[in-house]
Parts: structure tokens; C-alpha cells; sequence
């Protein structure tokens, strides 16, 4: 028995307005995945470049003829070439012994990005090593 058409135009009258509901519903919930995504981006290359700064550093410090503090000035000044200087500020190097051999060692430790370049007091710590060339 077909419908009447008053029946389908009453119909048609009670979803006005639904899409724009569904639509905007669905569109934070992407924004806000989007963004997750993002941060998680950043931290990741946040964490990969500190990691590649401080191995170079201590390969550079394990030269036969440097010290481990110029390792630390190199890890500094490739840190401060491609992030903020802010993640530069807390870098040690020393040497330590590692399975009977001698190794130089170069660390971070930086806060970890949230919220674009900003971020809470909570840190991340990424350690370099290299084994100690003897002249």
C-alpha cells in the first residue's frame, strides 16, 4: 500500500536540521584526532632529532684528538640549528667504560613537546655513544 504523500512530506519535516548535527558531531571528533595525530608527529621528531644529535656529538667527541665537552658544544649547536634552543639546554658528556671498553657518552635532557613547542615540566632523556679512539 503506497504512503501518502502528506506522510512523507511530515517525514521529511522531523530530520531538518540533522545533518548539521551529524556533520559538526563528526568534525570534532576529527579535529580532535587530527590534532592527536599531529603532537604525536611532533614528538616523535622531537625525540629522533635529539637521539641523532647526541649520537653525532659523541661520535665527534670520540675522535682521537677531542674531548667530550666538544662533543656536547656540537650536540648543542645541531640542536639549536634544528629545533628551539630551548631543548639545547641541559647537554652532559663524559666517558665511562662500557663492557671493558671506553666509551664517550653524550646526553639530553629536554621537556617533551605537547602543545606545539610548549610543554609541561615532564622530560625526555636521550643518550649518545661512541667508543673512545686512543691517539
Amino acid at each position: 500500500m503506497p504512503v501518502p504523500v502528506y506522510a512523507a512530506v511530515a517525514a521529511a519535516k522531523d530530520d531538518e536540521g540533522a545533518a548539521i548535527v551529524d556533520f559538526t558531531l563528526v568534525g570534532i571528533l576529527l579535529t580532535f584526532l587530527f590534532l592527536a595525530l599531529l603532537q604525536l608527529g611532533l614528538a616523535l621528531h622531537v625525540r629522533n632529532t635529539l637521539a641523532a644529535s647526541a649520537a653525532e656529538g659523541a661520535r665527534y667527541a670520540a675522535n682521537a684528538d677531542r674531548e667530550p665537552g666538544d662533543g656536547a658544544a656540537v650536540t648543542r649547536r645541531l640542536i639549536e640549528d634544528s629545533l628551539a634552543d630551548s631543548f639545547a639546554d641541559d647537554v652532559t658528556s663524559g666517558t665511562e667504560t662500557v663492557n671493558g671498553v671506553l666509551t664517550v657518552y653524550v646526553q639530553i635532557d629536554a621537556r617533551l613537546p605537547l602543545i606545539g613547542l610548549l610543554g609541561p615540566p615532564r622530560s625526555i632523556s636521550v643518550r649518545g655513544h661512541a667508543v673512545e679512539e686512543s691517539s
